[in-house]
């Protein structure tokens, strides 16, 4: 078994270190189980490298980098957006009319973040929730740690058959105790800095992976702004891990310096 604990400045370096790490003559498959990447600053990339990775993923046929970072966090709806109940409202309002895309059938990830189906039939809106708490425990003297969970799959969901759901949204609220993303958790730190740490049951490198970490950064900056609180580091553990896609054309970009790395 291939597994790996890489770590990259940005989103770009940490991406790259991920897929060298499957990218190996030892695992033929280029694939990996419980892989983690850590990325020190989730909100930046490098521009030109993104380019040329998208230029190799629509001549594949794949949606942009932006289209995926797009189903975890509406960067453009959230920048015209008054604050978060306004984004909640109008993001909402579009909900029926995204699911009917191909592929949404079950919903996107941040509909499942702010229109999480409860079992009263009440839709939560867990970012909201995860803003007030850390807003709240930020202003206290102790403030807690770990108490900030956001969950992205659903017992409805009929393709996800080896996954035990045991956070519930609509219940699970006091401070202690679909999709191939399954959770996101969030951390407070003594300087007043968020963290997250997502988990995937399976990751597609080429495919998804390099929007995944976009978006995950940005949902992450925004959940700290709205708190009123800083950036930290981004983790993302996959159970799966798969190095897709054309290898010979992507072995170029992984062996290259990207310019934010100098």
């Amino acid at each position: 078994m291939i597994s790996f604990d890489v770590t990259g400045g940005d989103v770009t370096r940490a991406w790259i270190a991920a897929c060298n790490a499957l990218d190996r003559k030892d695992n033929p498959s280029h694939t990996g189980l419980h892989t983690v990447v850590r990325i020190a600053d989730p909100t930046a990339d490098d521009p030109g490298f993104r380019t040329e990775l998208d230029r190799l993923r629509i001549a594949k046929r794949h949606e942009p980098i932006e289209t995926v970072a797009g189903t975890l966090f509406p960067a453009d709806l959230a920048a015209r957006a008054t604050d978060h109940a306004s984004l909640v409202a109008r993001y909402r309002a579009m909900y029926p009319r995204i699911k009917r895309y191909p592929g949404n059938a079950h919903g996107t990830y941040f509909g499942r973040l702010v229109a999480y189906p409860g079992a009263k039939k009440t839709d939560i809106d867990q970012i909201g929730n995860i803003i007030g708490r850390l807003r709240k425990q930020a202003g206290s003297k102790g403030p807690m740690t770990a108490a900030y969970e956001a969950d992205l799959a659903h017992p409805a969901d009929g393709d996800v058959p080896a996954e035990l759901l045991v956070h519930a949204a609509d219940r699970d609220n006091l401070y202690r105790g679909f999709p191939c993303l399954s959770h996101v958790s969030f951390q407070l730190d003594r300087d007043r800095r968020v963290h997250a740490a997502a988990l995937y049951r399976s990751q597609y490198m080429f495919e998804r992976a390099y929007g995944n970490y976009l978006g995950l950064g940005r949902l992450l900056a925004y959940i700290a702004a709205q708190a009123g609180l800083a950036v930290g580091t981004l983790t993302v553990m996959a159970g799966h891990a798969h190095l897709d896609g054309p290898l010979t054309a992507i072995r170029p970009l992984l062996s290259g310096t990207p310019t934010l790395a100098a």
